[in-house]
This record gives structure tokens, sequence and C-alpha cells, in this order.
């Protein structure tokens, strides 16, 4: 199995380009980040060009974190906002040569919602078609993210289907998927033809993935199975030491 270094959580103590050189000499095959914005792209590219690092994916600005909001993308009448957040993710990411963008929904329900997250993805797949990137879209838990406009695997799909865009992908995070529905390995066999990226954590705490209630030596078994092989991200809370946490990864790479 190949693994991607979230540094959203890990190493999150260090800038980003020290981040990206950690997640190196720790054996990850891959990055990917949250909301590198305060970082030049330049150091960021400079930083996977030393160490030969891809980097996978960023997320577009949540908006006013100050207020509580959690993505733009799906809150009617705000589609400026949404869309100049879009732009300055996907404009980020093709400048560090990153493969997707996770566009956020944000606090939302209801049809106008709906209505307004799908018609942002179809502007962001436009644009990102160009760039080359994928656009991806990710359920999140009602404990962690309560009120988030997404938050299943089957309401993903039907926008999914609804938007009608190639380039625009689930992002299946089994700890979001165990949480609110359960059925992990089912799911993603269903869903494979949809996926984009895959992330984990333990269960139900987000720490390491040999922590919890999910048993990961199979479902990473699973996924292997599928033929996928794409880096997984590790999106867990390692609680300050990374390194010390990473004894789940060299059991699997043995």
């Amino acid at each position: 199995m190949k693994f991607s270094a979230n540094l959203g959580f890990l190493w999150n103590d260090r800038s980003l380009p020290d981040a990206i050189h950690a997640a190196a000499a720790a054996g990850f095959d891959a990055v990917e980040c949250h909301w590198p914005y305060d970082t030049p792209a330049a150091e960021v590219r400079a930083a996977l060009e030393d160490t030969g690092l891809p980097m996978l994916g960023l997320n577009t600005r949540r908006g006013d974190v100050s207020a509580g909001e959690n993505g733009l993308a799906a809150l009617p009448r705000r589609e400026m906002e949404a869309r100049a957040a879009i732009d300055e993710a996907l404009d980020y990411g093709a400048a560090i040569g990153a493969r997707a963008v996770h566009v956020m929904a944000g606090f939302a329900s209801g049809s106008a919602a709906r209505k307004c997250f799908a018609g942002n993805l179809k502007y962001a797949c436009e644009i990102a078609e160009n760039k080359g990137i994928t656009v991806l879209i990710e359920p999140l838990n009602h404990y962690d993210a309560p009120g988030y406009f997404l938050s299943t695997t089957r309401q993903a799909e039907a926008i999914v289907a609804e938007v009608g865009a190639p380039n625009l992908r689930l992002m299946f995070d089994c700890y979001h998927v165990q949480l609110m529905e359960g059925d992990l390995t089912n799911r993603l066999r269903r869903l494979r033809p949809i996926i984009g990226h895959i992330q984990f954590a333990g269960v139900p705490a987000r720490g390491a993935p040999d922590e919890g209630e999910v048993n990961y030596a199979h479902v990473f078994e699973v996924i292997a199975a599928m033929g996928w092989d794409v880096p997984l991200g590790a999106e867990y809370k390692s609680g300050g030491d990374t390194d010390a946490t990473l004894g789940w990864m060299q059991r699997c790479k043995r």
C-alpha cells in the first residue's frame, strides 16, 4: 500500500515546506493539505520538488472561520465568494502541481442549497478541466460538522450524477463514512467508479488507524484488491508527535 500524509493534521506544528520534508523522511509516498494559502506556492512547490512527493490535494477556503463557517459552495446568495474561493484553490493547486481540489460545501440544507452546490461544482469542474485538476466532494459526519450540507455517500453519489462532469469525484473518508453509514468495504466496492481519493483515521477518536473500532488491515486489503494504487490519505490527529504514531505504516509496508 502507498500512503499520503495529510499535513493539515500531521506535523502541523511545522511550516508546510518543513512538514513536506518530514513526510518524505518518514516514508510517505505523497502529501495533501487543508488550507495552504498562507504559504507562498513557490515555497511549497520547491519542497515538493526537493522531496519528489506529489501533492494530492487541498481544500477551498472555509469562509469566515470566526463566524463558524466551514465552506461556501452550498450557501445560496454566496456564489461570488464561493467561486472566488474555487478560483483561488484551483490557481494555487495548479501552481504547486496538485492533483485535486476539495470544494467545501458548508453548513446549509434544502433544495436551494443543493441547486447552489451543483451550480458551483459545475463551475469548478469547467475551470479545473483546463488545469488538469480533479474536483472532489466529501461527506462529513454530523458529530464533527453538525449541519454540514453533504453528510452521506448516497447524497454525494446523487450530486456527482446530477453535475455529470467526468472530473467530479467522491472523496471517500473512511472515518466520516464509518460514523455516518458504516459498511465500509461494501461501500468502497460499490462506489469505486466515482471515488477520486480515499482517506482514513481511527474511529471514533480520529487518531491513528491502529486505534479504535475499524480493522484497517482488512480495509486496506479490500482497497488493494479493488486495484486502487493511489496513495491513501492518512488524515488523523496525531496528538502532537506524529513520528511516534507511525507504527501502523511501518507494519503495512513490510
